[in-house]
């Protein structure tokens, strides 16, 4: 009954695509819409969202918003993703100081900090280097997370990944080396210069960040200490070495303070976030399972997570800033996984339209962008509606054998049968962690390096426009909520419409620093 009703719609909609008509009326809504929103909206952001899709290049949007219209039954190229329906749509260019190619680390100090940085370092500027912890102190940056915290504001973290994963770790550490996830990961020369893990640096150096949410608990723990929800499983068990728990220490600190601890779903839908002004929520030992795979019963939704994190968030009247981050985007693409990466990207979309009904437009900025892009791709000419994880309509013309529509340009999809590729009509290539063929073959797919799209809208979204650096966005934010730099223009009233200094472009920079050289 469902099926036949779903199969009309779509006939009933090839038929009216054939008419002129059905594509100009179409085409005058959309520009009567674009005229009623041509005046930008100048108020002063009393909110401030920004939804990271980790490794979200501009195919896996695509390929997200045709997943999103075909699990409703729709062909899918037609459908709108939330992130579609943002006003305003710029570019982002993507490269690390020390990497044409870039990675999480060095992007996310770039738009949560503002400056761009070297590869695999965190909220440290491009002064200091990987793995050497005697070119941290001095180069530290702040993020704008610290600034909306300095300004007033509640401040929260939301990610599918560990809190101390790349993404998160900039908006509050300091750390030359990504993956010193606690002092059982670091070299025991670094803990002799004193430098702190990222772990710690949770607890230490912004100690009252309202909402964090994400995996983890491992790092938190100290070394061989049993996982609540894994206790037989020894790689789930805790890896500090100093002893310390941070767990309760951070429950210890909220006792008097209105704040909760919470470890499952259960737990997490039974906080009123009328009462509660402190939140950690630590769901996995490290990253939170994929979508695909997850315990509706016990394990949160990124949606259900951030539907949360606002409601306690925007008690303040002071507004918020809040860091959501659908970090396991990222994580599919390099297990050549396609179908788990988009599921999490559509995911992230459902948490970005909630998060629109939970807050305003006029009083709050909401920007969707990506850190890097990926080796991921689709096209072999699939007709309209084909499954967006199903196979080109031809053979290659090259071996004879099929392929899916999906194709990644290195990855551990590479495989080869009697020294030939695999024939993919003979495998489930719709199964949840089919690996998707690739052309070269690696243990890991790599990133991609070419610029990612920024979506915004809310106040000063119109500056998020043309094409940009990386590290422009958190200035454009905080510009908007009068937090951090820039706050001239704001002690007139409640417009950000003018600037007390413009800044040189980048070309005049460049050659003042070249002359100077």
């Amino acid at each position: 009954m469902v099926l036949g009703s779903f199969l009309n719609v779509l006939l009933c909609l090839a038929e009216q695509e054939k008419d002129p008509v059905f594509w100009n009326s179409w085409a005058q809504r959309t520009l009567k819409n674009a005229m009623n929103t041509q005046e930008p909206n100048k108020n002063v952001a009393k909110n401030l969202i920004l939804f990271l899709g980790d490794g979200m290049g501009v195919p896996t949007v695509t390929a997200a918003r045709i997943l999103k219209g075909q699990l409703s039954g729709q062909y899918g190229e037609e459908v709108q993703l939330e992130m579609d329906k943002f006003p305003y749509v710029s570019l982002s260019k993507t490269y690390n100081t020390n990497a044409q190619v870039p990675d999480s680390a060095g992007t996310a100090t770039a738009y949560l900090c503002g400056v761009k940085a070297n590869e695999g370092t965190v909220g440290v500027s491009a002064a200091a280097v990987r793995g050497q912890c005697n070119t941290t102190q001095g180069n530290e940056v702040t993020s704008i997370l610290k600034w909306a915290k300095d300004a007033g504001k509640s401040v929260g973290i939301v990610t599918t990944t560990r809190v101390n994963h790349a993404t998160p770790s900039a908006a509050y550490a300091h750390c030359v080396d990504r993956d010193w996830y606690s002092d059982g990961e670091m070299p025991a020369e670094a803990l002799q210069d004193g430098c702190k893990d990222i772990a710690r640096q949770l607890m230490e150096n912004i100690p009252d960040i309202n909402v964090i949410m994400g995996g983890g608990r491992k790092y938190m723990l100290p070394k061989n200490t049993s996982d609540v929800e894994y206790p037989e499983e020894k790689k789930h068990s805790g890896t500090r070495k100093d002893g310390r728990n941070l767990i309760q220490e951070w429950i210890d600190r909220r006792k008097d303070k209105k704040g909760y601890y919470v470890w499952n779903k259960q737990e997490l839908l039974s906080v009123n976030p009328s009462t509660a002004d402190y939140l950690l929520g630590l769901f996995e030992p490290g990253d939170l399972t994929y979508d695909l795979d997850r315990d509706r019963s016990t394990d949160p939704s990124l949606t259900e997570m951030v539907e949360v994190a606002i409601k306690i968030l925007r008690k303040n009247p002071e507004g918020f800033y809040l860091l959501v981050e659908g970090g396991r985007i990222d994580h599919g693409h390099h297990e050549g996984k396609a179908k788990q990466a988009l599921h999490e990207a559509v995911e992230m979309d459902r948490a970005i339209g909630r998060a629109g009904l939970l807050t305003s437009a006029h009083d709050t900025l909401t920007v969707v962008t990506a850190d890097h892009s990926h080796v991921f791709n689709f096209g072999g000419y699939t007709m309209r509606g084909n499954s967006i994880f199903g196979l080109a309509p031809m053979v290659s013309d090259v071996d004879q054998k099929p392929f899916t529509s999906i194709l990644y340009g290195n990855g551990p999809g590479f495989k080869l049968v009697n020294g030939s590729r695999v024939n993919v009509s003979t495998v489930d290539y719709q199964q949840n962690d089919y690996q998707a063929q690739a052309a070269v073959p690696l243990r890991m797919e790599t990133h991609g390096g070419e610029d990612v799209a920024v979506f915004a809208k809310g106040p000063m979204a119109h500056l998020l426009h043309g094409v940009q650096e990386q590290n422009y966005i958190p200035h454009v934010m905080a510009y908007a909520a009068c937090v951090g730099q820039n706050k001239a223009h704001c002690r007139s009233g409640n417009s950000a419409t003018s600037i007390a200094i413009a800044p040189p472009s980048l070309a005049l920079i460049i050659t003042a620093t070249w002359l100077l050289c």
